[in-house]
């Protein structure tokens, strides 16, 4: 009965594979197809086959392989095929396989560099299916490369050939993609359906409470009355009418008017403040604000129960660590509150706690995203000695490694004395030094090869003060590494334009707030005119005190939607599972004695 059927299976697969090959009709070619047969059977029979033929069955194998997750078979497989010997039409499907496959590793540039075949300017010939399959990885491999707007653009482009839960599922991504974009980036891009997503996220970012942005996607909708999104709002904004319609009235804000926070509660105060007045001047009838002293606190109790007894719905603050710390262990507390500081990493807080500082682990995780994003991929870091230089070493290797990026090694800087020892050997110029010596010996006659530092760092991760940074970059000079990149935080930077100090930080670039790097923003302007301080450093403060202003209302919101931005003059604000806002920052570079800002993002 066996031997029966074996014949009658071959005749079977024979006429499966042929239809998989099948005949092309134009210069095109047909796409492969695959059919009911096994990979082993598919690529037993393209042994067998004419060369043509036998590229077709491998592509059908490879793909049936990635269908079932098999990335490292289908890879093989797909290695197998040249894509000179293919029509059209197959070249598209083998690079569509390509970019796939290398966004399963997630690699990708790869993926992009593979959709960039000549063949890929036949796209629109081929059948629907191929070109949303096509379509969709590449918008993927933008997306993941950092080219959000591009991304953007290509789901744009490809939403009227879908239907169903896939045309759910694009609408959704390009309000995610546009909404996380700057306001730099919202404008006009000639492309009538992509500029009224642009313009739509640009509404929502510039209104404040959830009733002010409904207004405003009232007022868009009204302007764009034929648009997909007017017809389907996004569900993150349908969810914004269940976050209406409770109005914020009153503020408390809790900061020590004495001891040695004040002159930094000043400046979060100021900051606050200097906001609430712009939103009056802008007619926006903001809460009314209450300050409350921490400084004279008998209890936290006792001052939740006055708060109450006063009409206040929202605390911003306390400032002082020991009482976040304290807030952070209760099971929950009377008022949301959003807290001027963070507890211990790894606490659940109570459900109606929230925290926001500036925190140099933001930062560092920011120095790990830009550099990923500019093609870097092996680092080491220089970091100050004790608890905070730990921890910024912490958050930077979590991040970098989690993107897939080396750490090779880390110097903690105390003794500048020691500075040009620690860079050394964080180059390996000793060992150089050494070789150099022992061959010297060898031959019986001097070198003059200088020496030379490891050749797999790809730049510097530097967290420093202004002194220790003007030491480090003339030291990596003179350790033969002046060539080294160097990413850094926002602490070796003063604020102001000083060309002097600047000229030893040449080519280091940092991240830093919006307000120091904006001198042109309105608020900032008038802030300065009346605490010329915050021109500088302390800049930082009055930004994160308008941005504490500025969060208030749209705490529910960011909570409801985890995907919405605040779009602030101490970063670009998002808050995290453990309701602790995020920050990403903006970029700069000391080129020439001066600070030049870089642009938002790096394709």
């Amino acid at each position: 009965m066996i031997a029966c059927l074996r014949p009658l299976s071959a005749l079977c697969l024979a006429g499966l594979l042929a239809a998989c090959a099948g005949s092309p009709s134009s210069s095109l070619g047909e796409l492969p197809r695959t059919p009911q047969a096994s990979i082993d059977q598919l690529l037993q029979q393209a042994s067998q086959s004419a060369p043509e033929q036998a590229a077709l069955l491998r592509l059908s194998a490879a793909d049936q392989a990635w269908r079932q997750q098999d990335i490292g078979r289908a890879t093989r497989i797909l290695d197998e095929v040249s894509l000179d010997g293919l029509k059209p039409a197959q070249q598209v499907f083998a690079a569509t396989l390509d970019a796939e496959l290398a966004m399963a590793r997630n690699k990708p540039k790869s993926a992009l560099k593979a959709l960039q075949h000549p063949s890929l300017e036949r796209l629109a010939e081929l059948p629907v299916e191929q070109q949303i399959r096509t379509q969709l990885v590449q918008a993927r491999a933008l997306e993941d490369d950092g080219q959000t707007l591009a991304a953007a653009r290509e789901r744009v482009f490809i939403a009227p050939l879908l239907s169903g839960e896939a045309a759910k599922a694009n609408h959704e991504a390009i309000w995610a993609l546009v909404s996380s974009l700057p306001q730099s980036q919202l404008i006009s891009s000639g492309d009538s359906d992509l500029d009224g997503w642009l313009s739509l996220a640009l509404a929502t970012k510039n209104a404040g409470t959830p009733d002010q942005q409904l207004a405003a996607i009232d007022t868009w909708k009204n302007q764009h009355a034929g648009h997909p999104a007017a017809e389907q709002l996004p569900q993150s904004l349908g969810k914004l009418k269940e976050l209406a319609g409770q109005p914020l009235q009153k503020i408390a804000l809790l900061l020590p008017q004495e001891g040695q926070l004040a002159s930094v509660a000043r400046a979060l105060r100021d900051g606050f403040l200097a906001a609430h007045y712009q939103a009056q001047q802008a007619g926006q009838n903001p809460p009314e604000v209450l300050l409350y002293d921490s400084s004279r606190l008998s209890s936290l109790d006792d001052f939740y129960r006055q708060a109450q007894a006063d009409g206040v719905q929202l605390v911003v603050g306390p400032l002082e660590k020991p009482l976040v710390k304290q807030l952070s262990e209760r099971p929950q507390l009377p008022l949301t509150t959003l807290a001027l500081n963070y507890s211990d990493a790894g606490r659940e807080a109570p459900a109606q706690l929230f925290q926001f500082g500036l925190a140099a682990e933001d930062e560092a995780r920011e120095v790990a995203r830009r550099a990923w994003a500019d093609g870097m991929r092996s680092a080491v870091a220089l970091v100050p000695q004790g608890e905070w230089g730990n921890r910024v070493l912490a958050a930077f290797q979590q991040s970098w490694q989690a993107a897939g990026g080396n750490l090779i090694a880390a110097e903690h800087v105390d003794q500048p004395v020691e500075l040009a020892q620690q860079i050394a050997d964080l180059l390996q110029l000793r060992q150089s030094e050494a070789r150099a010596k022992r061959l010297q010996s060898t031959l019986g006659t001097p070198l003059a090869a200088l020496p030379a530092r490891r050749q797999d760092i790809d730049f510097i991760f530097l967290a420093a003060t202004p002194q220790q940074a003007q030491q480090i970059k003339p030291t990596l000079a003179f350790q033969y590494a002046g060539d080294l990149p160097v990413y850094a935080t926002s602490h070796l930077y003063t604020g102001g334009q000083n060309p002097t100090q600047y000229q030893d930080l040449e080519g280091i670039r940092f991240c830093e707030t919006p307000w120091l790097l904006d001198a042109n923003d309105p608020l900032r302007q008038q802030v300065d005119q009346q605490w010329p301080q915050a021109a500088g450093s302390l800049g930082r403060l009055y930004a994160m005190g308008v941005d504490a202003f500025r969060l208030a209302p749209r705490l529910s919101q960011l909570k409801a939607l985890p995907e919405s931005r605040v779009e602030g003059l101490s970063g670009n604000l998002s808050l995290n599972q453990a309701q602790r806002i995020e920050r990403q920052l903006p970029w700069a570079e000391f080129r020439g004695g001066q600070v030049q800002r870089l642009p938002d993002a790096v394709n």
